[in-house]
C-alpha cells in the first residue's frame, strides 16, 4: 500500500470516527493528558449549553477556576488514573452527568481523557414526574386515613333551647371564612359540629383533615403538621413527605384537642394562621397554604393563658368566634330524640325491632350523663346488645363495672328515709284508704330524690313497678 492510499484510510478513518462522534446522543469532551480541551461534539453543546469557542484549546483548570464548569473530571483522572462518574453545573445554569475515562498507549501512558456527558433536564423531568405521582399516592393514602366519615344530617339533633343557640351560631359563621373555637366538655359533639360547620361552608367540596393534637406524640407533631424534606432526620424518608396543612390546602383542618398542643408548636401554629404559610422540618423555602381552621377543646383555654400553659397571642387569634356547645344534661329535649336517632341506626344495622319502653326514656331523661353524647350512644349500644327482648327495659340500661351498676342507680344515702304518716281520716273502704297511703307514698318518694330510679328503691319495689303504680292511681283520680 502506497503513503498516498495509508493516508487516505487514516483520513477516511477519522471521517468517520469524526461523524460518529459527532452523531453521539451523549455529549463527548475530550482532552489530552494534561486537561487541555482539544473536542467536543455537537451534543455536548445543546447538553451545556456552553458553545466550542468557550471550551476548545483551554484547560480543565481555568475551566473550573472561571466558574464556567463546576467540577472536572478530566482533572480527577489525571490525578487518578481511574475513571470517575460525578454531576457538573454549568455558568448557563444546566446540569449534567459525566463519566470521564483514561485512554492509555500501549506503553501505559495516559493520553487523553473521554469524558462522556448525559443530559440531566430530562432525567430531573422524570423523576419530577414520578415524584409528582408519589405525592399524589401520598396526599391520596393520608386523605384516607384522615378524612372523617361524611356527617348524617340527623346526627345533628339540637331540639333544646341551649343547643339551638350553638347551631344558631354554626349556621351564621359557616359560609366565611372565619376561624372557629369550638369549646364544651368531652363528649358534647365537638367534632359533629366542625364537621356541620365545615358540610355548610364554600369549602365543602374539598379536604376536611381532623388533627387531635393530644393524640401525636411531642417529637413528631411538627412533622406531622408542616412535613418533613428529604434526609430532615434519620428515618425520614427519602422522598420527603406532605404534611397535614399541605393535604388540607383549599379544605378545612380541624385541631382537635388544641389545648393540648406544645409550647413550641404554638409558635409554628399562630405563624401559619397569620401568614398563612408554612415551612416543613429541614426546609428553607416558605410554602403558601390555603385552609380553614377550626378548632376544639375541653380545656379553659383562657386559665391556660393565665397559668403560662398557653401562649396569648394565639388563644387571641383562634377565639375569633367561639362557640360553646352545652352539656347533655342540659339539654333535657335533646336526650329522647338523640336515644331514639342511635337506637333507629343500631335497629338497621343489626335488623332489630327493639324499643325503648316509657320508663326506661324517662331514666334516660333523669340520669345527669357526665360523658355527655358519647356516653349515651354507648348506653344505648349495650342496651341493644344485652336486651332478651323487643323492650329495652331499665335493668338493660345498666352498665356494670365488677357486677355493679355504675349509672342510673345511685348509692343509697345513710340517713333513714322519712315515712310519710298516715291520715288522719281514713275513707270507708279499706283498699280505697291503702291505696291513697300508697300513692302518698310514691308522691312522697318522688319529690324526696327526684327520680323514680331512687324514689323506687327507697321504698322498696321497682322502677317499673312504681311508675305502672302512679300511673294508675293518677288515672283513678282523673276518672
Amino acid at each position: 500500500m502506497t503513503y498516498r492510499q495509508i493516508f487516505s484510510t487514516v483520513r477516511e478513518a477519522a471521517e468517520r470516527l469524526g461523524a460518529i462522534i459527532e452523531h453521539s446522543f451523549d455529549g463527548i469532551y475530550i482532552t489530552d493528558s494534561h486537561a487541555n480541551t482539544i473536542l467536543i461534539n455537537h451534543a455536548y453543546e445543546d447538553i451545556t449549553g456552553l458553545r466550542k469557542k468557550d471550551v476548545i484549546g483551554k484547560n480543565m483548570s481555568s475551566l473550573v477556576q472561571n466558574k464556567i464548569i463546576s467540577t472536572s473530571g478530566s482533572l480527577r483522572v489525571i490525578q487518578t488514573k481511574k475513571p470517575v462518574t460525578l454531576q457538573q453545573q454549568f455558568k448557563t445554569g444546566k446540569e449534567a452527568l459525566i463519566t470521564s475515562s483514561p485512554i492509555f498507549d500501549e506503553e501505559g501512558r495516559l493520553v487523553m481523557v473521554v469524558t462522556n456527558v448525559r443530559d440531566l433536564t430530562e432525567i430531573y423531568s422524570l423523576k419530577e414526574a414520578i415524584q409528582k405521582k408519589d405525592d399524589d399516592l401520598e396526599r391520596f393514602r393520608l386523605k384516607l386515613e384522615h378524612l372523617s366519615a361524611p356527617l348524617n344530617e340527623e346526627e345533628i339533633i339540637f331540639n333544646d333551647d341551649t343547643s339551638l343557640g350553638a347551631l344558631l351560631l354554626a349556621n351564621r359563621v359557616a359560609p366565611m371564612d372565619t376561624t372557629v373555637l369550638l369549646l364544651g366538655e368531652t363528649g358534647v359533639g365537638k367534632e359533629v359540629m366542625a364537621r356541620y360547620i365545615y358540610q355548610h361552608s364554600l369549602r365543602s367540596k374539598n379536604s376536611f383533615i381532623k388533627v387531635n393534637c393530644g393524640a401525636i406524640p411531642e417529637s413528631l407533631i411538627e412533622s406531622e403538621l408542616f412535613g418533613y424534606e428529604s434526609g430532615a432526620f434519620t428515618g425520614a424518608s427519602r422522598s420527603g413527605k406532605i404534611g397535614l396543612f399541605e393535604l388540607a390546602n383549599k379544605g378545612t383542618l380541624f385541631l382537635d384537642e388544641i389545648g393540648e398542643l406544645p409550647k413550641d408548636m404554638q409558635v409554628k401554629l399562630l405563624r401559619a394562621l397569620q401568614e398563612q404559610e408554612i415551612m416543613r422540618v429541614g426546609g428553607t423555602k416558605p410554602i403558601k397554604i390555603d385552609i380553614r381552621i377550626i378548632a376544639a377543646t375541653n380545656r379553659s383555654l383562657k386559665d391556660m393563658v393565665k397559668s403560662g400553659q398557653f401562649r396569648e397571642d394565639l388563644y387571641y387569634r383562634l377565639t375569633v368566634f367561639p362557640v360553646s356547645i352545652p352539656p347533655l344534661r342540659s339539654r333535657k329535649k335533646d336526650i329522647t330524640p338523640l336515644a331514639i336517632s342511635f337506637l333507629t341506626k343500631l335497629n338497621q344495622k343489626y335488623n332489630f325491632n327493639k324499643y325503648f319502653t316509657d320508663i326506661s326514656i324517662q331514666l334516660l331523661n333523669e340520669y345527669k350523663w357526665p360523658g355527655n353524647i358519647r356516653e349515651l350512644k354507648n348506653i344505648v349500644e349495650r342496651a341493644i346488645i344485652i336486651s332478651s327482648g323487643n323492650e329495652i327495659t331499665p335493668e338493660d340500661l345498666h352498665l356494670f363495672q365488677q357486677t355493679k351498676p355504675i349509672i342510673i342507680v345511685k348509692e343509697k344515702p345513710e340517713e333513714p328515709r322519712p315515712v310519710p304518716a298516715i291520715p288522719a281520716e281514713l275513707p270507708d273502704d279499706l283498699n280505697q284508704a291503702l291505696a291513697s297511703i300508697e300513692y302518698d307514698y310514691l308522691v312522697r318518694a318522688y319529690n324526696q330524690y327526684g327520680n323514680v330510679r331512687d324514689a323506687a328503691q327507697a321504698i322498696g319495689i321497682t322502677a317499673s313497678t312504681f311508675v305502672r303504680k302512679r300511673k294508675k292511681y293518677e288515672d283513678t283520680k282523673r276518672n
